[in-house]
């Protein structure tokens, strides 16, 4: 890997690009929605800027993260045999890693986009990132004072799982409102349906005794309606239809 990368730029870059989206998908975040890449966004003069990662926060926040792959000094460092070497390699590197903090501090990426104010430089290499900081401790914080934060993988790996659990307490507490929302609807809609359910059994109770009171006067009490149509009968009325059996029980007894 060290040969392959050694002194190319354009497959360093490539690289650090492609362990940036594995600690990403590593975090359970999702491209599209937690997370864009190589989103184009202009700046104040209409000139094209391409981040690595445009990294979504709750609440339409966004937070830019930019890979700077810093190896051809590193893999020198660690090549090194006689401590001229390596002490070049050292400088060399934080020579790098310093260039690639005021190159992003220019950029200013974050004023394009609703972001806290500053953007993360994620250097893929732990031992790399290690180095530049054992050898030159002040080199963290004279890019935070350009607004660049310096990263590694097990750095960013964290603040990633930070940003996952704020997603999911976003979420929850935005189901939470929608549950409250719902029961609100689902109690309003079950006092109509019971004011509805009362409404209908009045409403039956009111057909029961109208249907009571219609059969009396059917088939029950003195001179009722079957009685006297059979007597028609009886007197030689002719009918092709027959009483339906149900209405057979009538009270036969007349009225005076």
């Amino acid at each position: 890997l060290a040969a392959a990368l050694k002194g190319n730029s354009k497959t360093q870059g490539d690289w650090g690009e492609m362990i940036l989206e594995t600690i990403l998908d590593s975090s359970h975040l999702v491209k599209g929605i937690h997370y864009q890449t190589q989103e184009n966004i202009k700046d104040e003069t209409g000139a094209n800027l391409r981040p690595d990662v445009i990294l979504s926060l709750p609440e339409g926040k966004q937070v830019i993260i930019d890979s700077k792959v810093s190896l051809t000094a590193y893999v020198a460092y660690t090549e090194g045999e006689q401590p001229e070497e390596i002490d070049r390699a050292v400088k060399s590197h934080i020579r790098s890693v310093r260039s690639h903090v005021e190159e992003l501090g220019r950029k200013s990426y974050q004023a394009q986009v609703d972001s806290p104010d500053f953007v993360i430089m994620f250097i893929p290499n732990e031992p790399a990132f290690l180095l530049a900081l054992q050898q030159e401790p002040a080199l963290w914080s004279e890019a935070y004072n350009k607004k660049v934060i310096i990263s590694s993988p097990t750095n960013l790996f964290a603040l990633l799982k930070i940003v996952y659990d704020l997603w999911k307490r976003a979420d929850q507490s935005k189901n939470a409102v929608t549950i409250a929302e719902e029961g609100a609807k689902l109690y309003d809609k079950f006092m109509g349906f019971a004011d509805t359910l009362l409404d209908l059994g009045k409403s039956l109770q009111a057909s029961s005794e109208k249907y009571d009171k219609a059969m009396n006067q059917l088939k029950t009490g003195s001179g009722n309606l079957i009685r006297r149509t059979e007597r028609l009968r009886e007197l030689g009325v002719r009918a092709t239809k027959k009483l339906p059996q149900q209405l057979s029980d009538y009270e036969e007894y007349e009225s005076e």
